[in-house]
């Protein structure tokens, strides 16, 4: 069996202020509309081999949102869930124990990030069919792509040169080097970028990261041992993942096998890092410029601009960014564009809500929204998916008025159940306890406004 791995962590802090620790890069419709990242390489994989369904590893504060754009696609995977971030070597190997345990530890996992982009998806056919092969041989395989410039944000990879499609035995790994050496690399035809793409079986892994890393891998597999199930969820051992030390793939694996190799590429790859680097894979008009949204350019070249919810105006500007959310806009210069990570740092030092969360929020029932606030008042637009509920709940210090714009809603009260449609309304005092549910076959939409003394999102009591 062949089993596709996406390793969906991380958060994309330099394409703030669309990722955000609450809703990150890999769940944005960066490059397709209504398509994430995300969606995007579970396609991509599904799109050119016959594989399994995929198996997904992500963070806890990110579970439903990778459940449900798996749920939009159709697709039931499963989601193993790292209590925390400790980089790709634990999170593979807790991948390896779940495909062992469904489909057998000689099946074979495709590795890939989450939050990658290939323009040319299609070319991906014949690289991975070399890499399927090599690895049903017992070899451990990366996928290195044919660098185009003298890239000195990417790590690199060192082949036999001349390199054939077939690819070779890997020389060695290296860091992100030096413009000279970056220059040197791409002269040489000797080097691949290092994409974080990996094709081997279960078996071949573990037994590599157990005679390697030894202690990730008891850590791991103790871990693992303990999980529970949780509706579309695996859940591990928390405590004993703590202790597993955090290191990447190429430092804990692949710098030491004896049996790795490398196929080359060329796919129009990018890790889309950056405002800039994003720009680079979309389509442009005559002036060089990428637009998203409702956008007015006059006098302006070589720049992004993307305005969520209002029109945005760029007039004789050349080489910025200007990125615009319900509550926040950014403004950079194209070169710059890397150091948007230091405006994330600077909000959580702050401790400011716009590192962490939009003013839209997912919930495992569907999201809200919040339109206005004020000192005793806030309205909030909420969207209920068919068939899930809101959880029995009461606050003790603000009330809540629901208007139902859209659809049917089922409002169950200490006293009383009843429905509600469009048009209706209904008033929840202080301290009443109620549930809300979507008993039609649309999305239910509904208004709330909340008045009371403290309108915090901790005044929940759930029952």
């Amino acid at each position: 069996m062949i089993v596709p791995v996406i390793l969906a962590g991380g958060v994309g802090s330099r394409l703030w202020p669309l990722s955000r620790e609450q809703f990150p890069k890999q769940c944005l419709p960066l490059v397709t509309p209504s398509t994430s990242l995300f969606q995007n390489t579970v396609q991509r994989f599904q799109a050119v081999a016959d594989m399994a369904a995929p198996v997904i590893v992500c963070g806890e504060e990110h579970r439903f949102l990778m459940a449900q754009q798996l749920h939009d696609m159709g697709i039931h995977g499963r989601i193993l869930l790292e209590p925390s971030g400790k980089n790709t070597a634990p999170a593979i190997a807790l991948a390896a124990l779940q495909v062992a345990a469904e489909w057998g530890d000689d099946s074979i996992m495709v590795v890939s990030p989450a939050d990658h982009v290939l323009t040319q998806p299609e070319a991906l056919k014949e690289p991975l069919q070399h890499a399927i092969y090599k690895a049903q041989q017992g070899h451990i395989v990366t996928l290195g792509v044919t660098p185009d410039r003298a890239e000195t944000g990417y790590g690199y990879i060192k082949t036999e040169y001349p390199l054939a499609a077939e690819g070779s035995r890997i020389g060695a790994f290296t860091e992100k080097p030096t413009p000279a050496k970056a220059t040197a690399y791409l002269a040489s035809g000797e080097y691949l970028w290092n994409a974080g793409l990996f094709v081997m079986s279960a078996r071949a892994y573990l037994n590599a990261l157990e005679r390697h890393a030894p202690d990730i891998s008891a850590a791991v597999k103790a871990a693992y041992q303990q999980h529970k199930q949780d509706m579309d969820f695996v859940r591990i051992d928390a405590e004993i993942w703590a202790q597993c030390p955090s290191n990447s793939i190429d430092y804990a694996v692949m710098e030491y096998i004896d049996n790795g190799w490398v196929i080359p590429l060329s796919a129009g790859w990018s890790d889309v890092g950056s405002w800039s680097s994003l720009k680079d894979v979309l389509p442009h008009d005559e002036n060089h410029n990428v637009t998203h949204g409702d956008v007015i350019l006059r006098n302006t070249r070589n720049s992004y601009i993307h305005a969520d919810s209002v029109l945005t105006a760029v007039v004789g500007m050349d080489d910025v960014v200007v990125v615009q959310t319900d509550d926040a806009i950014l403004v950079a210069h194209t070169n710059d564009t890397q150091d948007v990570k230091q405006i994330v740092e600077a909000l959580k030092q702050q401790h400011r809500p716009e590192y962490e969360k939009h003013l839209t929020l997912y919930r495992p029932w569907g999201w809200f929204k919040r339109i206005t606030s004020g000192d005793r008042h806030i309205v909030n637009k909420i969207l209920v998916q068919p068939g899930h509920r809101i959880s029995a709940q009461k606050h003790m210090h603000r009330a809540e008025h629901w208007v139902v714009v859209r659809g049917t809603a089922k409002l169950i009260g200490e006293h009383e159940t009843r429905l509600l449609t469009e048009n209706e309304s209904a008033f929840i005092p202080v301290g009443q306890v109620h549930s809300l549910e979507n008993p039609g076959k649309l999305p239910l939409e509904l208004i709330e406004i909340q008045t009371g003394s403290y309108l915090g999102e901790d005044d929940i009591i759930r029952l």
